[in-house]
């Protein structure tokens, strides 16, 4: 490889590592913005439901076959997991609770993962410093949610929504290890992402948001970030996503599950108002930590491998 190409090949790279970090950063604020006039859930099936669609047909375009009948049960059960439940309650409690301090609850996807992996059956016991970045993960939560001084405002039911969403998907990302799914990567997207999306219609269905559709006047900002999340936030930052479990390590790609929530909290304060208090800062801080200990301290596998990982649930939530 010349120098030129070398230089051309890591600036791809950065290029990656700079859409996963910022561009999933960015979505909690485009959630924030696009709820404000759109019903939520219909907002979230919307998007995945043109997401999978697109991602599905550009499988189907570089010759992956359908998913067979059991892939798409376990795509179903993922992708509820994953998209109903994951992405549905951080749209839901994103009406009342900041884009940042939802960030920050998400990052615990980390802790409920190390957790869970330790307990199934075969599981080995964390790390010293697993162990570590699980205490500090939950003890940055709970700075968030005790009252006091200096609280912020998390209403009891979103605080325990979003512990229930974070560890569904933890729960899901362990379970995807040994599922029977499509072996194309954009297949496996486009699949969950449909089977999210279909979920998600029949919860804006039965919740009537879908009926109040005729009487809400959607605003520009909205849409835009309605369009953001589709383009940006489920298939320009996937795809780059995707690219580096390929061409990195999966170590180095989860970096995001700690980036994203400093990416959420400072963009919330810079372009929505959201109020940072000194508690908010050190919980952050508590919380990132912990979620970097988690990490970087986990036992080498020598199973483990870029094309092994699970397309969505190598990432931290993604909102």
């Amino acid at each position: 490889m010349t120098p030129a190409a070398a230089r051309a090949a890591r600036l791809r790279v950065a290029l990656a590592f700079a859409a996963i970090w910022i561009i999933w950063g960015s979505t909690y604020l485009a959630i924030a913005i696009g709820i404000e006039t759109i019903p939520p859930f219909v907002l979230a099936a919307a998007r995945f439901l043109v997401a999978g669609g697109a991602m599905y047909l550009y499988a189907r375009s570089r010759g992956a076959p359908n998913p067979t009948r059991e892939q798409w049960k376990w795509a179903f059960l993922l992708g509820t997991m994953f998209f109903l439940v994951g992405n549905g309650v951080v749209v839901f409690v994103e009406q009342r609770v900041s884009s940042g301090l939802t960030a920050l609850l998400v990052a615990m996807v980390s802790a409920w993962t190390a957790v869970i992996e330790w307990l199934r059956p075969g599981g080995e016991p964390p790390t010293a410093a697993v162990g570590l970045g699980i205490v500090l993960g939950f003890a940055g939560a709970a700075l968030l949610l005790i009252p006091g001084e200096g609280a912020t405002s998390v209403p009891v039911l979103e605080a325990s929504l979003l512990a229930f969403s974070t560890f569904c998907w933890a729960l899901a990302s362990v379970l995807s290890r040994g599922a029977r799914l499509p072996a194309e990567t954009s297949m496996i997207a486009g699949a969950e992402m449909l089977a999210g999306g279909v979920a998600l219609t029949l919860l804006a269905l039965v919740s009537g948001e879908v009926g109040r559709l005729g009487e809400i006047r959607v605003s520009g900002a909205s849409v835009a970030a309605f369009l953001y999340l589709i383009v940006f936030g489920s298939l320009v930052a996937f795809t780059c996503f995707a690219w580096l479990l390929r061409v990195s390590t999966p170590a180095k790609v989860s970096t995001a599950g700690y980036v994203n929530p400093m990416v959420a909290v400072f963009l919330g304060w810079a372009f929505h108002g959201e109020e940072l208090t000194t508690r908010s800062l050190v919980a952050s801080l508590v919380i990132i930590i912990g979620v970097a200990l988690i990490i970087t301290g986990r036992r080498a596998s020598p199973a483990a491998s870029p094309s092994g990982e699970h397309p969505i649930s190598a990432q931290a939530q993604e909102a």
